[in-house]
């Protein structure tokens, strides 16, 4: 991918292969942050798979509940499960969980989406081939009000408390997904397939977007984070192809032309993408042709 002599169109055309590499000024090869992110999810999942077939007890279980070098890790998610279903508190869910509250806090709320969780691989997939489908009018592209996920979380919540179990881990493809890569074939694996044809067909990124408690728990935590990625007015042209490529364009909705007078108007040069729903995939750097993004770690202005 040549981000640097492409127009957004061509980019915006690539073969998926190709976005995982890109031509830099200097007409070297580089790996773009969707192919780094690839490699940590298929590290992170392999570490899992390791671990009990030949028990390398490094990281051990699966995203739901883990320990890395014996320490627990909970999904803050499955923690509120727990703690719904069973309305006690155990220690080792609060150390868990706690634990990887902490660290996403530092690291970016929701990049737990782009950078860990195995579905978001197949996700990734399904929406290319969505996005040629739309472009090629052969389906249409289907937008709803994301807000909807937060009855989802509730909900899934409620019927926790109400039944003593943990009603969203029949369907959660996160979990089913990472089961299968860690202990094999199951039939539940076709509940994921049915997921993903949704995605293709019906709605880019259905799941993520709309559905999943477990995102929309990152994203609460995503607005306090503090790695964010941060956007500079002077280098940016308005091409659009971040707002195409990005997985939540609503979250740099603010770069778009109309809004410059204003910022002119306050001498604003740069802004951070605050809102939670950014998960840090780092597409709109792979795009941009300008390079008007990079992350920004606010808390080395406190050091």
């Amino acid at each position: 991918m040549d981000k640097y002599g492409a127009s957004a169109k061509e980019l915006l055309g690539s073969s998926f292969f190709s976005t995982f590499f890109y031509t830099n000024a200097k007409g070297k090869k580089r790996l773009t942050i969707r192919a780094w992110r690839w490699i940590s999810i298929i590290i992170i999942n392999l570490l899992f798979f390791l671990s009990f077939f030949i028990d390398f007890q490094f990281l051990e279980g699966t995203l739901n509940g883990s320990r890395l070098l014996g320490f627990h890790l909970i999904d803050p998610f499955t923690a509120l499960e727990i703690f719904a279903g069973e309305h006690h508190i155990h220690t080792n869910v609060i150390i868990g969980s706690v634990t990887l509250i902490a660290f996403y806090f530092l690291a970016g709320g929701k990049a737990y989406c782009s950078w860990v969780c195995p579905y978001g691989l197949l996700s990734e997939i399904g929406e290319h081939i969505h996005m040629k489908l739309v472009r090629k009018k052969i389906i249409k592209e289907r937008k709803f009000n994301p807000n909807i996920r937060f009855f989802f979380w509730a909900a899934f919540l409620i019927g926790a408390a109400l039944d003593g179990y943990l009603v969203f881990e029949v369907i959660n493809p996160i979990g089913i997904f990472s089961r299968f890569i860690t202990y094999g074939w199951s039939l539940a694996i076709v509940w994921v397939l049915i997921i993903l044809l949704f995605e293709i067909f019906f709605s880019r990124r259905m799941w993520c977007k709309y559905i999943c408690p477990v995102g929309t728990t990152y994203n609460m935590l995503g607005w306090v984070s503090m790695t964010k990625v941060k956007w500079d007015m002077d280098k940016c042209d308005h091409c659009g192809a971040c707002l195409t490529a990005c997985f939540e364009d609503h979250v740099i909705e603010f770069t778009k032309h109309k809004y410059d007078k204003e910022r002119k108007e306050k001498d604003i040069k740069t802004q951070l993408v605050v809102n939670g729903d950014c998960t840090l995939c780092g597409r709109c750097f792979d795009v941009c042709h300008t390079d008007a993004y990079e992350y920004d770690f606010r808390l080395k202005d406190l050091v």
